[in-house]
């Protein structure tokens, strides 16, 4: 039989019939279900199992804060575990299974953890895997992952397709239940941009979830027009299925709305071109929060078993969705709140076995027929494996039931307002938390969220705030009044658990949390709320505490002699709820990762064959195979070798360039730059260091002067970015009344180095004939705008990378093509090569010439040999910091060239010196090898590095000892300049 459970009434289309499956089994459902709803209404109460003990799990909420009912969707490639069945909208086709079971669900092997729960305790891992240490690595780390987790990923690329949108709005309402409604109405009325968003499918929050009147009407029939009035609004959207998940600087909230999940089965996804989930990031003025509140529950013995539900998502469950999670229902409540249940359930004809209420009292509402009645009552235990049976009170008797409704009160969701580190403040009258002073910018609270519990208090605070918020940013209000409701009790004394319960009483649902554990970490001596969360591993569940975290407080703070506000909460961070992976990375991934950027030669280089490589966003050639070379290393070889040969060209075109201009330009150098650049001549080209404000290297690079107010920078490949924001920041907020201009010009210009004794010989085939560049009229360091090729503009940078005589020659981009081309064929009779990025690197090591790895953030001006050019006639950036004593120690690091004392060694970048007849330990660790590159022109490795005094220490014999790649070489101390130290050929 299907729908079983299923009874009149509710927000279901019952013309639209879905089906769906669950572990394998044919189900039916309606349009409007969510996959709980409709496994409840076909008699599904058991769904799944616990973490630790795989204890039986049932639905427990109707809400995102559901810590039971996590299912595995869909199959193959498409399937998503630990989703939540409260939120999961029922579509026709949709795949369910339970999870975190060995064999069925219902004969779980695992389930013999619960038979050991005394030995699972909290902290048993961190007791039990100590001992023998060997065993951690080899035995419990495998077994225990083995066991761990809850779903678990197909392991297949994620076929499905993510997006990411920004959305601007004058005022975002977060939460479209009742004070929701109300604030959009108000801000949309008065003509401000609206947006409007909630997680749910269905507008109304607790609107469709009561039977409460709003204006004389029913509350699900007022929702629907006010949404239709919104709807008319052409400066309000309407976002349902989104989540604000963070809220961050500037005003700005995070968002992710799930577009397309409820739309079409995993079978029919490949037709599907839309984007699954979509991940917003909203600009707003003002942010009025409407999240509601969530029912908490309370401890006592047994309380986890399948059919034991919060007592608001009972009610929902009938009045909603027309699905009876129990044919005789027992509420169990310390508030008001929880009698609502009871009547609504009575007056749809369902048995209401009895209320008990930890109150002493009278009841505060008329008594459902035939129920019995216990005021100042507990609840010590509960019968039933695999759905609850009957609960057993502490005076001894027993009431059968098949379902349990908790209510231990309700607590504001005030998990957005702890974003940026807020700290919520405790309400004795509600005994919960509501938010604090801090509130992040723009943002206001509204309705339950800010703790108003009753319906017409919240839906005059949400058209306050409405109002308040288009007042502040200049809008008018209109003279409309709030919806007026019936007025509701919301009572409540705090009771958090029963303490007469000799088993177990359930605090954390899926992770298996116990009051008996909170107490052990008492007793243990974790008493701080963030210790207590880490060391049960309390919250830290996909609900993230939302129903757990304040019961669990309460029993910490009985234990400590404190109150619950002084016990403190834990610090909220995003995201509310789970955000998919697939979701943070959008568009960005396998290529689409991040945008790539290709060099002007680049088509050319495919040509010619060349193994490319990603240096940042740019693809640049590695190397160039020829045909009969079987190895990279061999292409690398030759390419070293025709270089300094004869000539070589590679595109540099990546090397960051910055146009800077103004009358102050010079000026501005001199002070970024930690060596003098004022006095530079036009025409010059000048190697510039520069620092970061600690004193540490941050970048180095050349700059050409053109002229008395115009400069070229160029600064490595990867620091180009952050060398450019560097100095726009340096001009704006540190020197802004300089006259300076900046411009990346990165793109704009092609550039290829032109090296090797034959490079002025090709490019004198190359540069128009007027243009002298003989070594006398154009020699080492200088630059000068130019044309190539009867007029296109260029400009020629005399400097070399790689020791050699060369240069660099800029076109504009669109000629770059050209001119490789161009340049290829002009040096055929000098058998000119191409080389790229790894001979580049050779020559560069075998030349000394510090790069990446060494300008890794942590080393000085001083450890790489430039101490001098810190220039101490001006003043400059890190300047100052740059003086430290501990930069400055004379046992500190020098950076210098390494070989092996054996040369058939090879070297290995990472390894650490160490000195002969010393062990291989950091106590004893003088330095690292920074670069390493096998040396076609000595016809051996070597290799750069920084060592202790290691300019005092040349001819010196070290060991290289890299312990984790098992392997030690004896390597001498020389100079860094393995290849034409006094530099002649650059010259030349």
């Amino acid at each position: 039989m299907s729908q079983i459970n299923r009874i009149d009434g509710g927000l279901v289309d019952r013309t639209q019939k879905l089906n769906f499956t669950f572990d394998g089994q044919t189900l039916e459902g309606y349009a409007g279900d969510t996959l709980a709803s409709a496994l409840l209404a076909n008699g599904h109460k058991m769904v799944g199992r616990s973490f630790k003990y795989h204890r039986p799990r049932g639905i427990f909420s109707a809400g995102s804060e559901e810590p039971n009912a996590l299912v595995q969707l869909r199959s193959g490639a498409y399937q998503e575990p630990n989703t939540r069945a409260t939120i999961t909208e029922l579509f026709h086709g949709l795949e369910a299974t339970s999870q975190n079971h060995r064999g069925s669900l219902k004969y779980d092997f695992m389930a013999v953890n619960d038979l050991f729960s005394s030995f699972l305790s909290a902290g048993f891992y961190y007791k039990t895997f100590m001992w023998p240490k060997a065993f951690w690595e080899k035995f419990y780390e495998p077994v225990i992952r083995a066991a761990a987790g809850l779903g678990r990923l197909s392991g297949e690329d994620d076929p499905d397709i993510y997006d990411k949108g920004f959305l601007h709005c004058d005022v975002l309402v977060v939460g479209a239940g009742p004070s929701g409604l109300s604030a959009a109405l108000s801000a949309g009325r008065a003509g401000a941009r609206v947006i409007l968003m909630d997680e749910d499918f269905h507008m109304g929050g607790r609107l469709n979830a009561e039977i409460l009147s709003v204006d004389g009407q029913s509350g699900h029939e007022w929702t629907r027009q006010a949404i239709a009035e919104l709807s008319a609004m052409d400066n309000v959207r309407l976002m349902t299925r989104t989540t604000a998940y963070g809220a961050y600087d500037h005003g700005i909230i995070g968002a992710l709305e799930r577009a397309t999940d409820h739309l079409i089965s995993s079978s029919d996804k490949p037709n599907l071109k839309k984007p699954r989930q979509i991940l917003w990031r909203v600009y707003t003025e003002r942010t009025i929060l409407c999240a509601g509140s969530t029912e908490r529950p309370i401890a006592f013995g047994n309380n986890d078993r399948p059919g034991i539900m919060l007592a608001g998502a009972v009610r929902a469950y009938v009045n909603r969705w027309g699905a009876l999670p129990g044919k005789r229902v027992a509420v169990f409540t310390n508030n008001d709140d929880g009698w609502r249940t009871a009547t609504d359930l009575a007056e749809k004809g369902v048995e209401i076995t009895a209320v008990i209420d930890s109150r002493d009292g009278q009841p505060p509402v008329d008594v459902p027929n035939g129920a019995a009645v216990v005021m100042g009552g507990r609840i010590v235990d509960t019968q039933g494996r695999h759905g609850i049976r009957s609960i057993t009170l502490s005076n001894g008797q027993k009431i059968p039931t098949d379902c349990l409704a908790v209510s231990g009160g309700w607590s504001p969701n005030v998990q957005l307002t702890c974003h940026q580190r807020g700290r919520p403040t405790w309400r004795e009258d509600i005994a919960a938390f509501v938010p604090g002073g801090e509130l992040p910018q723009g943002m206001m609270v509204a309705g339950a969220a800010a703790g108003n519990l009753s319906l017409s208090s919240v839906l005059q605070d949400g058209h306050d705030l409405g109002n308040q918020a288009v007042s502040d940013l200049g809008f008018n209000p209109t003279a409309a009044v709030a919806a007026i409701s019936e007025e509701e009790t919301v009572g409540i004394s705090a009771f958090w658990y029963v303490k007469e319960s000799k088993a177990r009483s359930w605090l954390d649902l899926q992770n298996d949390v116990t009051v008996k554990d909170v107490k052990l970490s008492h007793q243990e001596g974790f008493r701080s709320v963030e210790h207590l969360k880490r060391y049960t591993t309390l919250g830290m569940a996909t609900d993230q505490g939302k129903t757990a975290n304040i019961p669990a407080l309460a029993v910490m703070a009985e234990c400590t002699g404190k109150s619950i506000p002084e016990t403190g909460t834990t610090i909220f961070r995003p995201p509310y709820t789970p955000v998919a992976i697939g979701a943070l990375a959008g568009r960005a991934r396998g290529k689409d990762f991040r945008p790539a950027r290709l060099t002007p030669s680049h088509a050319w280089a495919e040509e010619q064959g060349a193994v490319f490589v990603e240096t940042g966003i740019w693809y640049r050639a590695q190397w160039f195979p020829k045909a009969g070379e079987t190895h990279w290393r061999q292409s690398v070889d030759r390419e070293v070798t025709q270089t300094r040969a004869s000539v070589g060209v590679c595109d540099v075109t990546t090397l960051g360039k910055i146009d800077i201009q103004g009358k102050d330009a010079a000026e501005f150098l001199n002070k970024v730059y930690a060596n003098a650049f004022a006095k530079l001549p036009v025409g010059k080209v000048r190697y510039g260091i520069m620092l970061r404000e600690d004193g540490i290297m941050m970048d180095d690079g050349t700059s050409a002067r053109f002229s008395d107010n115009h400069f070229v920078m160029t600064t490595t490949t990867a620091n180009a970015v952050g060398v450019f924001r560097h100095m726009e920041f340096c001009r704006q907020c540190l020197w802004p009344e300089m006259d300076v201009h900046l411009i990346s010009s990165t793109e704009q210009y092609a550039q290829f180095a032109v090296a090797g004794p034959n490079a002025r010989k090709l490019l004198q085939k190359v540069v128009d004939s007027y243009h002298d560049i003989s070594n006398e009229a154009f020699p080492f360091m200088a630059c000068g705008e130019i044309t190539v090729c009867d007029g296109v503009p260029a400009r020629l940078f005399r400097i070399s990378f790689s020791g050699e005589l060369a240069y660099e020659i800029a076109v504009p981009t669109r000629y770059g093509d050209s001119l490789v081309r161009t340049l290829m064929a002009a040096g055929e009779e000098f058998d000119v090569t191409a080389y790229g990025t790894e001979a580049l690197g050779v020559m560069r090591i075998e030349k000394g010439h510090a790069a990446g790895n060494e300008l890794n953030g942590q080393t000085t001006a001083q450890d790489l040999g430039m101490g001098r050019m810190v220039s101490k006639k001006k003043d400059c950036i890190g300047n100052t910091l740059s003086e430290r004593e501990n930069l400055n120690r004379e046992d500190g690091l020098s950076l210098v060239g390494l070989r092996p004392v054996n040369r058939s060694d090879e070297l290995k970048a990472g390894a650490h010196f160490i000195a002969k007849g010393k062990a291989a330990n950091m106590t004893n660790d003088e330095g690292w090898m920074s670069s390493v590159a096998f040396s076609p022109s000595l016809g051996h490795s070597i290799g750069l590095g920084f060592i202790k005094q290691g300019n005092d220490r040349m001819g010196e014999i070290v060991r290289a000892a890299d312990p984790l790649r098992g392997s030690e070489v004896e390597v001498e101390i020389v100079s860094a300049h393995f290849i034409d130290p006094e530099g002649e050929r650059l010259r030349a």
